[in-house]
Formats: C-alpha cells, sequence, structure tokens
C-alpha cells in the first residue's frame, strides 16, 4: 500500500514538475510556437509516455505495459478531435497565435484535474456496479456510430448555456487585453476574451473525456494505467495541436477511423467477461490498423469537399516571426 501511494505521488510530482518547466521556463513568455518547436516537444513527450511504458514493463510486467500503451495510443487518437475543435474555437473568437499556448496551457491543467475526478468516479462504479461495464460499451459503440455517420462539426460558443451564464455573472470586456484573463477596469473586475475561451476548451474537453474515459476502462481497470496513460496523452496534446491545426483538413477520413475504434472498443467491453473476450494484444493491432488505414486512405483519396476552415491567423502561423 505504501508503495502504491509513493507511485502516486512521485508520478503526479513529476507531471507537475514538467508543468512547471513548460511555463516557467520554455514559455515564459507569450510567442508563436513555431512548427518546429511543437513537433520538438511532440516527440519529447512520446518519449517519455514511452520511456514510463518501459518502466512499467520492467516492474509490473508485459501484461500491464500493453495495457498502458494500448490505453495512451486510444487516448492519443481521440485527441485529435480536441486538436479539431481548439482550431474551431481559436478562429472563431479571432485568438492571436502568441497567446494560444497559455490558453491550452491551463485549459490542459484543468483537464487533467477533471479526468482524476471522472477516472476516480469510474473506478468507484465498475467496483460497486459490474454492470455499468454494459452501459459504457453501448454507449462507446452508439458515439462511434453517431462520429462515423456524422463527420460535420458545428461549434456556435455564442449558444452555450455556460458562456451565456458566466457573462451574466461577470461583465467581460470587447476585446483581448494581451494574454490576461482578467483586468481591473474603473474598479471593475472583468473577464476577458480570452477567459471565455479557455472556459469553452475546459468544456469541450469535458465532453470528450465521457468517450475517451470509459474506453479506457475497456482496456483496462487498473486505475493507475487508466490514469497515467490519460495524463501523458493530454499532457502531449498542446503540441499536437500546434503541429496538426495546419493540416487537419488532409485527415478527413481519419474521424471514420475514431468512430470504428469506438464502436470495436464498446464491442470489447460488452464482451469483456463472455468467453468471447477480445484479448488486449488484439485489441491493439486492430486500433493500429483502423487509425492506419484511415490516414493513409485520407492521403490517398485527398477530399476538396471536405475542409476544416482555419483563420488566416492558424494557416499563417508558421510564417510569423
Amino acid at each position: 500500500m505504501n508503495n502504491q501511494i509513493w507511485l502516486w505521488v512521485g508520478f503526479n510530482v513529476f507531471v507537475l514538475a514538467m508543468l512547471a518547466l513548460d511555463l516557467g521556463v520554455f514559455h515564459r513568455k507569450a510567442h508563436v510556437v513555431s512548427f518546429k518547436e511543437s513537433i520538438t516537444w511532440t516527440v519529447v513527450w512520446i518519449a517519455l509516455a514511452l520511456l514510463f511504458n518501459f518502466g512499467i514493463w520492467h516492474f509490473q510486467g508485459s501484461q500491464k505495459a500493453l495495457e498502458f500503451f494500448t490505453g495512451y495510443l486510444i487516448e492519443k487518437s481521440l485527441s485529435v478531435d480536441n486538436v479539431f475543435v481548439f482550431a474551431l474555437l481559436f478562429g472563431y473568437f479571432a485568438v492571436p497565435a502568441k497567446y494560444q499556448h497559455k490558453v491550452l496551457f491551463w485549459g490542459i491543467l484543468g483537464a487533467l484535474i477533471m479526468r482524476a475526478v471522472m477516472i476516480a468516479l469510474g473506478a468507484v462504479l465498475i467496483t460497486k456496479f459490474a454492470w455499468i461495464i454494459y452501459v459504457f460499451g453501448g454507449f462507446l459503440i452508439l458515439t462511434g456510430i453517431k462520429m462515423i455517420v456524422k463527420r460535420e462539426e458545428e461549434i456556435h460558443p455564442e449558444r452555450n448555456p455556460v458562456v451565456r451564464w458566466f457573462k451574466k455573472l461577470m461583465p467581460v470586456t470587447s476585446d483581448y487585453r494581451e494574454d490576461k484573463f482578467f483586468v481591473r477596469e474603473n474598479g471593475i473586475l472583468m473577464a476577458t476574451p480570452l477567459f471565455i475561451v479557455l472556459l469553452l476548451v475546459e468544456i469541450s474537453d469535458l465532453i470528450f473525456a465521457v468517450d475517451s474515459i470509459p474506453a479506457i476502462f475497456a482496456v483496462t481497470t487498473d486505475t493507475f494505467i487508466v490514469y497515467t496513460s490519460n495524463v501523458f496523452a493530454i499532457l502531449g496534446l498542446r503540441s499536437l495541436y500546434f503541429a496538426l491545426a495546419g493540416v487537419m483538413d488532409k485527415f478527413h477520413y481519419l474521424k471514420i477511423g475514431l468512430g470504428l475504434v469506438l464502436t470495436f472498443v464498446g464491442v470489447k467491453m460488452i464482451l469483456a467477461h463472455t468467453a468471447w473476450k477480445i484479448d488486449t494484444f488484439l485489441s491493439l493491432g486492430a486500433i493500429v490498423l483502423i487509425l492506419t488505414i484511415s490516414v493513409v486512405w485520407s492521403l490517398l483519396k485527398p477530399k476538396s469537399s471536405v475542409k476544416l476552415v482555419l483563420p488566416d491567423a492558424l494557416k499563417t502561423k508558421r510564417e510569423e516571426p
């Protein structure tokens, strides 16, 4: 028990240290994240995840390591949807490129807290009510089918009830105040549009977490594996956004692939306690195959009619000094 406690404490200290290093050293000053920088950080986060995966294999065995890697791959692939929504939100609110990293940093910090709570709740539900696994499985299948059938994304932030409620609670400035979330003007505390964007980023991640967390519980019920695989995927989400935002329109079949992954994982969850239980290694192979085919097919069969409309600020951010 003591070893487990120190394992949890040690991992969270590592995460906080990396976040402090990220914001306090590498991104202390607001700047436009270049393509080179985003790719570098993407590789760093993936390398750290694989190194941690090796540690699990060394100390807990190959089965746990396979569960972590499969969960990490599922969460990483589903995070592509987050990238799509981030791009639309930043475009809708015309967020300057140099302030986007700060929004994603605090957004992802909030996402880590929310997901920790949701994972703990999910673990309790599965332990107390074994039948809930079938509810999760059915939900994932329905979500996957919906993702396959309805691929067009529409976002109307002005209709969001949380945003409308917040604007009644606190006044919002008409424009940005550099990278500040709140300012005091004429003695009145006001939020800036940047905080509204942050609020929507948190809401969107909460919605996506409802899909992704049950999906990882289909792979393993070990809360430490579920939590750490989620955390590593989320930590690399910012760099993944800056790397992919400008080329998302090229992977128009990836949405179908993600829908098939969710459907497959839902079926796996429902069959978990039957004679037709799907092995974790087989699951990993199927997920990799589905994602590979969807990406390759997107590149081989470009569809000019399917485009992610991005504002000029996002399309040209790589050319900014």
